[in-house]
């Protein structure tokens, strides 16, 4: 059963409760919530995934709550929760839904270890996986949302999933996290596709979420081989700018967005030496998505 099955009224007396528990592929989250924007943005956007019954546990039981401080009635906070532990200080109450997203990224990066887990973007096409990793700025969710309405498959936005046994890539298939100028530009080139309202303000400026495509949602246990590293950086008077790196200039690009590198000692220097063995990297920058559209469906990775 997907959470669309339910109504939203039902879905929100079950988050109240703590008893909505969504298969994330590589995870599960049991969520809890009495925020009404916050349920109503999450029966939004996670609408197409699968619901767990109570005999499949949780990885993580998380929540977005207010705070039970004498401040709440005068400049409301919300505060994000792992079962009864508070890991970051509460934030404004008007970010309450991106901070459930964030949170949800935070469990993963600190306790997945049985993965290698990169800051990047995934997406895949003719069953190869392309990674993106890219720091904040670099235009690497706006060029993943384009891509994944445009005929390549969402594995994710945020965090690359890499199996150390056999370096392949799993899918951790979320909303995709916009920012400030790239939600209209989104809006524009994608009217039909569906955007949470804006938070404004946050650390990150103004932030919306979009909604996965179905067919990833679909896809969300179906692993990938990883078949080229793509560091893009977005370049406002720059047309389409392609750069080879070296396996020495590519591993320590990887390494530098790595979450738990260090936390895996060797298997995690093994697995990033494999994926810059096994993989062609380039660093690219750009200022038009349909050129970068070009290169990967047309260019040295599409052979």
């Amino acid at each position: 059963m997907r959470l669309r099955d339910i109504s939203a009224s039902e879905a929100a007396t079950r988050l109240i409760k703590g008893d909505v528990n969504i298969d994330l592929g590589v995870a599960a989250f049991g969520i809890q919530s009495a925020l009404p924007d916050v349920q109503h943005v999450l029966y939004q956007l996670y609408g197409d995934y699968v619901l767990l019954d109570n005999t499949s546990p949780a990885d993580f039981r998380v929540a977005v709550q207010r705070p039970k401080s004498m401040r709440r009635w005068y400049k409301p906070q919300i505060h994000f929760l792992l079962d009864d532990f508070v890991p970051f200080l509460p934030l404004p109450r008007s970010q309450a839904y991106p901070v459930l997203e964030w949170g949800m990224n935070w469990c993963m990066a600190s306790h997945m270890h049985k993965y290698l887990l990169l800051h990047g973007a995934v997406l895949e096409k003719d069953g190869k996986a392309v990674i993106f990793p890219a720091p904040p700025g670099s235009g690497k969710s706006t060029l993943t949302a384009y891509l994944a309405h445009s005929g390549w498959r969402l594995l994710s936005d945020e965090m690359t999933v890499i199996d150390l046994q056999s370096g392949l890539v799993h899918p951790f298939v979320r909303p995709i996290c916009l920012k400030n100028n790239s939600i209209d530009l989104v809006k524009s080139w994608f009217p039909q596709v569906t955007i949470s309202n804006i938070a404004r303000d946050t650390n990150k400026g103004d932030v919306a979420h979009v909604k996965p495509p179905i067919a990833s949602v679909d896809n969300i246990k179906q692993t990938a081989q990883v078949m080229a590293v793509v560091l893009p950086k977005y370049t406002p008077d720059v047309t389409l700018d392609i750069y080879s790196l070296s396996k020495a200039d590519a591993f320590q690009a990887l390494s530098d967005n790595a979450f738990n590198d260090s936390v895996l000692g060797a298997d995690g220097f093994l697995a990033l030496q494999r994926l810059v063995e096994n993989t062609a990297a380039v660093e690219i920058h750009y200022n038009d998505l349909a050129e970068v559209l070009a290169f990967l469906n047309e260019g040295q990775f599409s052979a």
